[in-house]
């Protein structure tokens, strides 16, 4: 008796040490009101839904990380009942894609005919190696730049003078969007300093991608879908998320957001409710570019 009691004590001593010393977190996951949760209670939830929007920031290694987890974990329960789709892909591109994953043309010959991203490699690589593995369809959602550059130089009207074979890789025209209070005043801003040209055009072009990214993801939703775009694009269940409901209405739709802060112990009020789980990385944390 005296040694277990003996060993007890070395066990709670140890214990003790090691909550002394504490550690450094790469990130926290809490819920839209702030409570902290953990990986697989999130994945349990999110699997419920017919798509799951992963929100990132672009140049956030973790961010890129989870969504490799996510994708694992929803591959694991879904199997090839699951389909992922990219902002970072065009729609233009879906065959050389199709191509790609199918084994008819190389990596190489895929990389220098997409027009990947520049953080491709570092950041969305491990993410198509995977479908690919995994023989999943990968639906390229977005609307070809040169069509938002349209938008954003000329106006929506300007898309009414595509061909046929062009509007093939859009969202059904006329377009359907109202620039709301904070778009106008950030895309005013934004003109302000040299970034942009009319704000009611940039916002026209925004709209644009979320619409195209919508309607992709209706028309190739079949079974579960993961969709991985900008958070900008499904914060607070708008943008994409708003349009996909308008093409697709009663589809069920959870929300993955991400967001930097100083302090990643508790959840700041500004990022309560902008997903349904937000993943918390610290400010100072590296990024990918």
């Amino acid at each position: 008796m005296k040694r277990i009691t003996m060993l007890f004590l070395a066990l709670a001593m140890v214990l003790t040490i090691s909550a002394q010393k504490g550690y450094l977190k790469a990130y926290t996951i809490y819920d839209a009101k702030g409570h902290e949760v953990g990986f697989e209670e999130m994945m349990d939830k999110v699997k419920k839904s017919d798509v799951v929007f992963f929100g990132e920031m672009h140049n956030s290694p973790v961010a890129h990380w989870l969504e490799t987890q996510v994708l694992k974990s929803m591959y694991h329960s879904f199997g090839r009942n699951l389909t992922v789709g990219m902002e970072m892909f065009e729609a233009d591109n879906q065959l050389i894609i199709d191509e790609y994953l199918d084994g008819w043309i190389t990596a190489g010959r895929f990389e220098d005919e997409c027009r990947l991203w520049p953080n491709y490699s570092t950041d969305y690589e491990p993410i198509v190696a995977m479908v690919k593995e995994d023989s999943l369809r990968l639906i390229a959602t977005n609307v070809p730049r040169r069509y938002a550059n349209m938008v954003k130089n000329r106006g929506p009207r300007s898309l009414d003078s595509l061909s046929a074979a062009a509007k093939a890789f859009m969202c059904p025209l006329p377009l359907q969007f109202k620039a709301d209070e904070a778009q106008t005043s950030s895309f005013s801003m934004m003109a302000m300093l040299g970034k942009g040209g009319n704000p009611q055009n940039m916002a026209a072009a925004q709209a644009l991608k979320d619409a195209t990214m919508g309607w992709n993801i209706a028309r190739n939703l079949k079974g579960k879908f993961l969709h991985i775009n900008g958070n900008y694009h499904s914060d607070n269940r708008q943008g994409t998320v708003e349009y996909l409901l308008r093409y697709r209405p009663g589809t069920s739709v959870s929300v993955i957001t991400s967001a930097t802060q100083d302090d990643i112990s508790k959840l700041n009020d500004e990022n309560k409710g902008r997903g349904d789980f937000i993943i918390c990385v610290p400010t100072d944390f590296n990024t990918s570019y």
